[in-house]
């Protein structure tokens, strides 16, 4: 599994670089370092202040409602915070303190102006704040574009789940084509599908392919990155939630539900900007890294795009989850330079999204690895400084390529133990490759080269995957494939051998596909339906959306609500157990019984 920080400055984010007259040191200026590997002396220096701000000094697209975030470590305070925008003037506000207790973000009164550069000058410190501390950032011309959504590819009408007990669970189909061999993890698989035939939403199922649970969504609203993370020290479900745009970025907000299926906690990305669906990840400290997409007007002549174009930028962002402020943020334009994209500017005024940061993954070395699918490329971001550590990828790459270890159109890069880091190798759109891969890489900082460990390809099938896609990291050395774009999923152990394998409904799209072990009880009550019959037999219909614990179903039966008593049993036989009960009663309720035969849930009681 990837790594969380660790330290002191686990969260912070990018370092005004303070002396004793309060200056910035030139080399945090993004615009200075774009696309540059920052050197030793500079990730000391940066590392040595004790707090850091967002946006970071030089940014040359801040949000008018961005707040202003001090971050450092336990007992930071913050005080006589002074902001002036060079049109807009002086800035009144209030300051908030983060709920980990290391810093605290001022929120302006009244928006900035587009265009305009700011300046804050603050006064930081543990006890009593006396360090003067200073910096300056551009406000974003953010532009509208259109909310159009992707049409919905047309799929198998047959290959959708229905239940007469739960007549609002209604997902697609999930075909085990290998089923789960000796050595294969054990747990549930975690899938969100969308597009296609079926209802959109996060869903459990078994390897054996039954149905755990699944949560329908509003219409228009698709899922993404459904998984198991820990919240608070208990396990929990997370996904985004909202609408994916066909410009090429989602809309929503991050989920947090607990193992009753009971929502805990919203994560939104903060200074005015909406959640986008390509990451979300939890930390010990109580925080969120998460992703947002932020279009603006931007001259793209030089780009051989529009004079008057739009650019669609990445924006990273840690979330203190109880308060929602943002704590660190983190934008590709400035770092990243417009010459380093595979995606050609449009001529028009579509959106150009240039570099496509798709996957966030936290170091335990004061260090975030981000990827960016359009520049086939992954960069190793120092926490203090915003600057790069490291470059692994087309251009530019701090590390020659051996053989097998080039990637296009890339997801889902993940820091693993030992140094080595994995990779989805999508390979497509347009192709580069004739299979989709997953890859384990081994930089090697000393003579700056990078190896493959291992490449998992699917022999028995050509799978290569336009967009979206995952590669987990499971106990054994094991390995899960998640195709995104195709409607599959793959588990391989360490030496490539596939160990499971399964399939979605035709067109059916799964940004993430992910395996764990899990077990709820759902707060709701089981579910009874009368599914056929006449007198003197009547079959029924049960199931408890999301419970694990049921082994078995007990059916009562009665001439009144009031006068139930057995009349018939079955093991659980799937998600929904269908049972004869005779004679024909006139009224019936069920019992969920767990593996010692207690009961642990009553459906309500209906006329038979």
């Amino acid at each position: 599994m990837a790594r969380v920080p660790g330290g002191l400055f686990a969260a912070v984010a990018t370092t005004l670089l303070l002396c004793a007259c309060g200056t910035i040191s030139s080399a945090s200026s993004p615009s200075a370092s774009s696309g540059t590997i920052i050197s030793a002396a500079d990730i000391r220096a940066a590392a040595a202040n004790p707090v850091t701000v967002s946006p970071l000094p030089g940014t040359e697209d801040a949000s008018p409602t961005t707040q202003i975030s001090f971050l450092g470590g336990p007992g930071t305070q913050v005080a006589d915070v002074r902001v002036v925008g060079s049109h807009s003037g002086a800035h009144g506000g209030r300051l908030e303190a983060y709920s980990t207790g290391t810093g605290a973000s001022f929120l302006p009164a009244h928006p900035f102006i587009a265009g305009e550069r700011v300046t804050v000058h603050a006064l930081l410190g543990t006890d009593t704040p006396n360090r003067a501390a200073s910096t300056t950032f551009t406000i974003a011309h953010q532009a509208t574009v259109s909310q159009s959504e992707f049409p919905n590819n047309p799929g198998d009408p047959h290959a959708v789940q229905r239940y007469a007990s739960a007549p609002g669970v209604a997902p697609s189909t999930v075909r085990i084509t290998v089923p789960a061999r000796s050595g294969a993890s054990p747990g549930d698989l975690f899938l969100a599908p969308y597009q296609g035939k079926g209802s959109p939403g996060p869903m459990i199922v078994e390897q054996s392919g039954s149905l755990v649970w699944f949560h329908p969504l509003p219409p228009g609203e698709k899922a993404t990155n459904f998984q198991v993370q820990s919240y608070q020290g208990k396990p929990v479900l997370t996904w985004w939630q909202g609408r994916i745009l066909q410009v090429g970025f989602g809309q929503g907000e991050d989920v947090v539900y607990d193992s009753s299926y009971r929502r805990v906690a919203e994560i939104r990305a903060g200074n005015g900007y909406k959640a986008d669906l390509h990451e979300i990840r939890l930390t010990s400290q109580g925080t969120a890294w998460i992703d947002a997409f932020d279009p603006i007007h931007m001259n793209l002549s030089r780009q051989h795009g529009a004079s008057n174009g739009v650019l669609t930028d990445s924006v990273v962002q840690q979330i203190d989850i109880k308060t929602g402020l943002v704590m660190w943020e983190w934008h590709a334009l400035g770092h990243i330079a417009l010459g380093e994209s595979k995606n050609p500017a449009p001529s028009g005024s579509y959106p150009w999204d240039y570099i496509h940061i798709n996957s966030i993954d936290p170091g335990s070395n004061e260090d975030v690895l981000l990827s960016a699918r359009n520049s086939w490329t992954l960069y190793d971001v120092d926490l203090h400084s915003g600057g790069f550590r490291w470059r692994l990828g087309d251009q530019q790459s701090s590390f020659k390529l051996g053989p097998g270890t080039r990637f296009y159109w890339q997801h889902d890069a993940e820091l693993q133990p030992g140094g080595l880091i994995s990779v989805f190798d999508n390979g497509s759109d347009p192709p580069k490759e004739k299979q989709s891969r997953g890859l384990l890489l081994r930089p090697e900082t000393a003579s700056h080269t990078v190896t493959l460990v291992r490449q998992f390809i699917n022999p028995a099938k050509t799978l290569l995957a336009e967009s979206q896609g995952n590669m987990l990291s499971l106990p054994g050395g094991n390995w899960l494939l998640g195709y995104g774009r195709l409607p599959a999923f793959t588990e391989f152990d360490a030496s490539g051998h596939v160990l499971f394998d399964a399939t979605l409904g035709r067109n059916v799209q799964d940004f993430k596909t992910y395996l764990s072990p899990w077990s709820a009880r759902p707060a709701s009550a089981p579910s009874l339906a009368v599914e056929s019959g006449a007198a003197p037999t009547l079959t029924v219909a049960v199931s408890w959306n999301g419970a694990t614990e049921v082994a078995s179903w007990r059916i009562l039966a009665g001439p009144s609500p009031g006068s139930l008593a057995p009349a018939a049993s079955a093991a659980k036989n799937g998600f929904q157990t269908t049972i004869a009960v005779r004679p024909t009663p006139s009224y019936l309720a069920a019992q969920a019984l767990d593996a010692s035969g207690a009961v642990i849930g009553v459906s309500p009681t209906i006329k038979a």
